[in-house]
């Protein structure tokens, strides 16, 4: 809300994401510490599927000391993803987009 808008790129497992990271959308007067806002759209492919988020967008608010603690926003959003695609239902996905499907 304060106009200080960060926006990153980077690469996660071959598919193109955008960050915006906004560190202070909420001021610290409200609940004691910087809520901040974060972002993350998959740009290409376009609206791919992440383990975060089934459209390819996720908008998600935590506390900046957090995001900090992380290493930065694009740093966060990297183990963030890492983290969530060892689950079960992430591993199950992509092992159901590697199989071929047989046509008959």
């Amino acid at each position: 809300m304060n106009g200080l808008t960060e926006r990153h790129r980077f690469e996660w497992n071959g598919i193109l994401l955008e960050i915006t990271y906004e560190p202070q959308w909420l001021p610290p007067g409200i609940l004691g510490e910087d809520l901040a806002h974060l972002q993350v759209y998959s740009v290409d492919p376009i609206d791919a599927p992440l383990p975060i988020t089934e459209s390819g967008y996720r908008s998600h608010f935590i506390a900046a000391s957090a995001i900090a603690a992380g290493g930065g926003p694009v740093a966060y959003v990297d183990v963030w993803l890492t983290v969530e695609s060892d689950a079960p239902s992430w591993q199950a996905r992509e092992q159901a987009t590697r199989q071929l499907t047989l046509l008959f």
